[in-house]
């Protein structure tokens, strides 16, 4: 009678597995195990059926079904005919499984850094006469009589993969500076935009992409890489004085072969320093008037860029796990500098240049160096004009990533830079004469906190084409950088 007060759904579900039971199986074609194995799976199968069914009486007794399906199954020893194999039950359907095209929103992340500096001049001698040249830099500017903290840099990236072959890369900056305001005074920490382009990849590797849209210009190995990863607090003055600000509009292709990206990828698994995959071959073309100004010209910039890894494992246990990384780079653009009688020059000036890179990873001492030569635009004081003049310099840098110390990672380093060549994003393009030094370290103290402690020793030409000479100083130089 308990059976008969089991609902319909159910009690067709068990008769079906009943049914199936007692079809034949040949007893010659049977061992023990292989029947004990058919019991154990029509017993799960008849207990997955009565769970299954959520709609059942709390009064239904299970006892009376389980303890009927045992006998029916013990009898299939002396049953001749071949037995079919289980067909598979649909006790519940399984969950779809998630799309791996996850939506695009999703795809995107947020991080950023900022850095904080503080710049503590020890002394400083300006250059003779009343237009002597004061102690100052193109790179930062708290380095002044009155010193004090600067934001130098307030970074906010939003980057990630649009779908698989499109990536988009956006960066704005809030620690800029805006001139003219009042009396000529200077504004700190508005927002202004770094970076906004997309990467569509070629292929599924991603060896092979075009970038659109506002990116550094492949110029110079120092320009490319990363102000958050560099060791010394600013870019040296000569590389950096062929794209000041290291952006502009325009169109990219980038290539990385599959033996390079390996190399980069052993060197970023070991937190080397990288310039960032800008490819290790590299095409484009910009507006060439800098980061956020307007095109002046009807002449695109044209830029080449190459630059190649190599293990030098093979060469015995002094250079194990070392890695030489050398290249170059060439530019060929018309500027127009801002004149200080107003507006912008209707002179197209010659802007050619080329540098050269050659990079020693620190495991654990290395060298990098850069080296460019070149045409500029250049404030000739002789004259009173500016003229397209020859330009050149480079620096010279030695570090060693000591690894753990009581106070975190440190990188120790020197660098030695020297430059004679015009400053194109000023007014009138003033001449720099730049001699300079800079020892420090760069202390990790936690995974997201950088210390920079750095003394340097400054031999510079004020970057203003009224001034003349070149002031000295010594500085002690501070930067605290956090990501997030």
């Amino acid at each position: 009678m308990a059976i008969k007060t089991i609902p319909q759904r159910a009690g067709t579900g068990i008769a079906a597995a009943m049914m199936l039971a007692i079809c034949p199986i040949p007893a010659a074609a049977q061992t023990v195990q292989e029947l004990q194995r058919q019991i154990d799976e029509l017993k799960a199968q008849i207990k997955a059926l009565t769970d299954a069914q959520k709609g059942a009486t709390a009064a239904v007794p299970m006892a009376p079904v389980a303890a009927s399906a045992p006998p029916v199954v013990a009898a299939a020893p002396v049953i001749s005919s071949p037995a079919p194999t289980p067909a598979p039950q649909r006790v519940a359907s399984a969950p779809k499984p998630v799309s791996s095209r996850t939506p695009w929103y999703e795809r995107l992340r947020l991080r950023g850094y900022t850095q904080l500096r503080y710049n503590a001049l020890l002394d400083s001698e300006d250059a003779p006469g009343i237009n002597g040249s004061r102690l100052r830099s193109v790179h930062d500017a708290s380095i002044n009589d009155d010193g004090g903290f600067l934001l130098r840099r307030v970074r906010l990236v939003l980057q990630g993969d649009i779908t698989d072959r499109l990536q988009l890369y956006f960066q704005h900056d809030f620690g800029a500076a805006v001139n003219n305001q009042s009396s000529t005074e200077r504004r700190e920490n508005f927002g202004q935009l770094r970076d906004v382009y997309a990467d569509w990849f070629l292929d599924p590797e991603r060896r092979l992409r075009l970038r659109f849209g506002q990116s550094k210009v492949p110029f110079g190995w120092e320009n490319l890489q990363s102000s958050s990863n560099r060791l010394p607090l600013d870019r040296s003055d000569a590389i950096n004085s062929g794209v000041p600000g290291e952006r502009d509009v325009g169109v990219n292709v980038y290539y990385t072969p599959a033996p390079v990206q390996a190399i980069w990828d052993r060197l970023t698994k070991n937190k080397q320093k990288l310039f960032g995959n800008y490819g290790a071959f590299g095409l484009a073309v910009y507006n060439g008037q800098g980061t956020n100004r307007t095109e002046r010209t009807d002449n695109l910039m044209k830029v080449a860029m190459a630059t190649w890894p190599f293990a030098l494992d093979g060469l015995g246990p002094l250079f194990r796990d070392q890695v030489l990384e050398v290249g170059g780079s060439a530019m060929f653009n018309r500027f127009r500098p801002e004149l200080r009688s107003g507006g912008v020059s209707s002179v197209d000036y010659r802007d050619d240049r080329v540098a050269v890179h050659a990079i020693l990873y620190p495991q654990p001492f290395g060298i990098q160096t850069e080296w460019t030569t070149g045409w500029g635009p250049q404030y000739d004081s002789a004259s009173a004009t500016i003229r397209s003049s020859r330009l050149g310099g480079g620096y010279v840098q030695l570090m060693a990533n000591i690894g753990k110390t009581p106070v975190g990672r440190a990188i120790p380093y020197v660098r030695w830079q020297h430059y004679r060549g015009g400053w194109k994003a000023n007014v009138d393009a003033p001449r720099l004469e730049t001699d300079e030094w800079e020892v420090g370290t760069e202390i990790q103290l936690v995974e997201a906190l950088e210390l920079t402690i750095a003394y340097a020793r400054m031999e510079r030409r004020e970057a203003d084409s009224r001034r003349t000479g070149r002031a000295t100083g010594d500085l002690i130089r501070t930067q605290l950088q956090f990501t997030y």
